[in-house]
């Protein structure tokens, strides 16, 4: 039976239980360790999606790739939640990064972060990755949320539930499980066929992908579900680098030259962490005021994000600008292709509604009333339920998973969840869609 190292932590350890985040495959809550002082993460894993023993590896994982640019884990959790009733949940704790991830951090930008940081960030992730491949480890669901960053936005990267021992380190005959883990916008073309055993290249091309996210700002393929990435990636179509040729920065041309390598269409062109990692490091500026200068502007941006009197107190109109002004890819088209864009029939640029302070009410009627037109515009469904968490029957998360279209999807989550689900399902609703589709809100 699989087990657990380090020490195991209960209710008497932790106090000060916040939920931060949730989805399909649980729950993560910040809590303050009394003895130590500081807040700590507990990640919560649903036993229906996660046993105990998935758990374990997941954890050994972490203890294997623990470096500076990994997420640290610090013990396992076992006891009983707050309000969680008296059944004994297990859990594993890790350190707690305070400002999120990479992508709650183009959202709350509305944009990329400042030059230096770009440069940092990439360098920083490709530290990781090298040193989780290094360990025989690959990730597997690289991608902005699994990029975590702390106070002083250094990244770490996070959620190994993924991760495996790397096929093309072994020379042993273990079969594989042939499962194909990761985000479908971050998935190599190769991983798309059924047959397909994952080995360190599928993390490189992930890597390309996250490269042009954080560049960029923004998710690629905004309106593309997975059927269509399924169809156009092994046909070539990739991010467009385009959106970067008004932008004039120092590094930039070799860091675009460098995600196209990683997403090439052949494994073996792509190439190792070790050369990323050559690449990066000479795209961290030259003089440290820089970097520092450039997460002071973002910290401070942050704060005015969250401060009520923020947008009363900037009277020029500048904190709506991203901190950086790459040509921003428009969610009414899908942008694939190095010169191209496949164009969409959505009609999401008809569908903007005013989202001043809803309450559950009128988050609601919002849901009754534009039943029809999120149907026809919402794309990412599945990640939506993901955050739905156990809102949603895991009967009828298999039955929207099995469905062919993303409005089929859509169709079967009113029929069956929204529906009868009331005011709290229809308001979570709405605040995931906000997340993924903030135009259609």
């Amino acid at each position: 039976m699989a087990t657990l190292s380090h020490k195991t932590f209960g209710n008497e350890s932790l106090e000060k239980w916040e939920l931060v985040g949730h989805g399909g495959f649980g729950y993560v809550y910040k809590a303050r360790h009394k003895g130590w002082g500081f807040d700590v993460a507990v990640k919560i894993l649903h036993e229906s999606v996660c046993p105990f023993k998935a758990l374990c590896e997941e954890a050994n994982c972490m203890d294997m790739a623990s470096c500076e640019f990994v997420l640290r884990r610090y013990g396992t959790y076992q006891g009983c939640l707050p309000d969680g009733g008296t059944s004994i949940q297990q859990g594993i704790m890790m350190e707690f990064m305070e400002r999120g991830s990479v992508q709650s951090l183009q959202k709350k930008l509305s944009g990329p972060p400042p030059w230096p940081l770009v440069f940092r960030l990439a360098h920083q992730v490709a530290l990781g990755m090298n040193f989780l491949h290094s360990q025989n480890l690959m990730h597997q669901d690289l991608k902005p949320s699994n990029v975590l960053l702390n106070s002083d936005l250094n990244a770490k990267l996070a959620d190994f539930g993924l991760a495996r021992v790397s096929t093309s380190a072994l020379n042993s005959n273990t079969e594989t499980t042939g499962e194909i883990g990761g985000s479908y916008k971050y998935m190599p073309p190769e991983a798309f066929e059924p047959s397909y055993e994952p080995v360190r290249a599928f993390d490189v091309y992930s890597y390309g992908i996250l490269l042009w996210s954080i560049a960029a700002g923004t998710e690629p393929y905004p309106m593309a579900d997975y059927a269509r990435v399924e169809l156009r990636i092994p046909l070539g179509d990739r991010p467009l680098s385009k959106v970067f040729d008004q932008v004039k920065a120092d590094g930039l041309e070799e860091l675009i030259d460098l995600m196209t390598r990683c997403w090439d269409h052949s494994p073996l062109e792509r190439p190792t962490f070790k050369k990323c990692v050559e690449v990066t490091e000479n795209l961290l500026p030259k003089q440290p005021q820089e970097i520092h200068d450039a997460v002071g502007q973002v910290l401070k941006r942050l704060v005015q994000t969250v401060s009520p009197t923020s947008n009363r107190s900037n009277t020029s109109g500048a904190f709506n600008a991203p901190l950086q002004t790459p040509e921003q890819p428009t969610n009414d088209s899908v942008d694939f292709g190095r010169f191209q864009k496949i164009e969409t029939s959505s009609t999401q640029d008809s569908a903007c509604y005013s989202t001043k302070r809803m309450n559950n009410k009128d988050k609601a009627k919002f849901v009754d009333d534009n039943r029809a037109m999120l149907i026809q515009n919402v794309s990412e469904v599945m990640a939506i339920i993901e955050e739905l968490g156990d809102m949603v029957h895991g009967e009828t998360y298999s039955l929207i998973d099995a469905k062919a279209t993303s409005r089929e999807k859509m169709r079967a989550l009113y029929d069956r969840t929204l529906r009868s689900g009331g005011e709290q399902v229809k308001a979570a609703f709405y605040d995931a869609l906000k997340s993924h589709h903030p135009r259609l809100v």
